[in-house]
């Protein structure tokens, strides 16, 4: 018995063996690049997280893919709300919550609506597709309550906890590797299409 109890605490202490962890629940949705990212969002509650071009676009969260544009429809003659993310794809996370990443230069052709994605598993690449057309890479983050498909304007990001709270905080945190579940209202009525 004491010959057991040794062998497995050498084993433990030399790292041969380990005692069982849980994988992450959320992670950061850029990988293997250098990022650099703000609280605030121009007018609605979003981060811009700006990357190189190419760079991994992945799931933050184990889920079901919803929505998928893989078509780059916006002109800066229309502006048509439902076509400024371009190359875009939204998930349904686990915790049922929806995840929403634009302005890809790719989308992975396995990413279709339905597909069951693992957390850190690859989406896309960063890009400057639909309205970011002529600025720098980068990837349009939003959190949101699922809707109906084509609700662009919740699709896009809502307001967190109080209403007006952007990603950042869970970004930060996903960043670091903690897990930390966005905490997001549902309105009992979905908010009109704005006319911008």
């Amino acid at each position: 018995m004491k010959l057991k109890v040794l062998i497995i605490s050498l084993a433990l202490l030399l790292g041969i063996a380990s005692p069982a962890s849980a994988a992450p629940i959320y992670t950061f949705p850029v990988a293997g690049c250098t990022v650099t990212y703000s609280k605030y969002h121009h007018d609605y509650p979003a981060v811009d997280i700006f990357a190189k071009k190419g760079c991994a676009f992945v799931s933050p969260i184990a889920g079901v893919i919803d929505e998928v544009n893989s078509v780059d429809k916006w002109s800066g003659k229309t502006n048509l709300g439902a076509d400024r993310g371009g190359l875009s794809i939204s998930i349904i996370g686990d915790d049922g919550l929806r995840y929403y990443g634009s302005h890809l230069s790719k989308i992975e052709i396995n990413i279709v609506p339905g597909y069951k994605v693992a957390t850190g598993e690859k989406l896309g690449e960063i890009g400057s597709t639909g309205s970011a057309r002529g600025t720098k890479p980068h990837l349009h983050f939003g959190i949101s309550y699922p809707t109906e498909k084509g609700i662009w304007w919740v699709r896009r990001g809502v307001g967190l906890e109080k209403g007006k709270t952007s990603p950042w905080k869970y970004l930060q945190a996903w960043q670091a590797g903690k897990d930390l579940k966005p905490k997001v209202i549902t309105p009992a009525v979905i908010p009109a299409e704005p006319k911008k």
